[in-house]
């Protein structure tokens, strides 16, 4: 059973006409979490069903989100584990925080029969996909590499590779293991791992006396 406490979204700027209650919005995502933990797939959820469960009306969610799949990403942010705190001043501290909580989020899809569900229902729905992939993937993406950059800037990885692929390199082992190879080891160290492979070289050292 998942955490109800969820986090309500905070938004620096709240759009025009969004409730100011934030007991009801908690009461929606808490509402959307337990109809899918009951067994109800994201496609058979409609807005009457969800706002009468909450004890809301259909107007209180529109307000809020402009449709169900903006509702169903807070709803899945909401079940995740929450995003890294990164100083967004250093770069492979940053870098080794955003992995981690890579690894952390694969763990937690791992554990979850509700994530891995929603994981997998959402696949198959492309309007949900696209809205999570935009505000969420992306973001994310976005996160590390600025993370990249900024190691770059202070010198501690090389400034005439690309950066977009220096980016993808640090990723993809990451991405590997926590969507591709669900079976894969997710030791606690991997990030570091990942970090040192890439820093110090895939190539065989030279032997002592050579």
């Amino acid at each position: 059973m998942q955490n109800r406490n969820h986090p309500v979204r905070q938004d620096p700027e709240p759009r025009r006409g969004r409730p100011r209650s934030a007991a009801a919005e908690r009461a929606i995502l808490d509402a959307v979490v337990g109809l899918l933990e009951a067994g109800e797939p994201l496609a058979g959820l409609s807005i009457e069903r969800i706002a009468r469960t909450a004890g809301v009306g259909k107007a209180t969610i529109y307000r809020r989100w402009s449709g169900k799949e903006e509702l169903f990403v807070d709803v899945l942010r909401a079940i995740e584990p929450p995003e890294p705190a990164v100083s967004g001043t250093a770069g492979l501290d940053d870098l080794r925080m955003l992995l981690e909580s890579m690894r952390g989020r694969g763990l937690a899809q791992r554990s979850s029969a509700l994530l891995h569900n929603v994981y997998a229902q959402m696949k198959s729905h492309p309007m949900l996909w696209s809205e999570y992939h935009c505000t969420v993937i992306e973001p994310r993406r976005a996160a590390v590499l600025a993370a990249v950059r900024r190691a770059v800037d202070a010198g501690e990885l090389r400034a005439d590779l690309d950066v977009e692929l220096m980016n993808d390199l640090f990723l993809a082992p990451m991405l590997a293991r926590t969507v591709h190879r669900p079976e894969a080891p997710l030791p606690e160290d991997l990030a570091d791992r990942i970090i040192q492979a890439l820093t110090e070289g895939l190539a065989p050292r030279p032997a002592p006396g050579g």
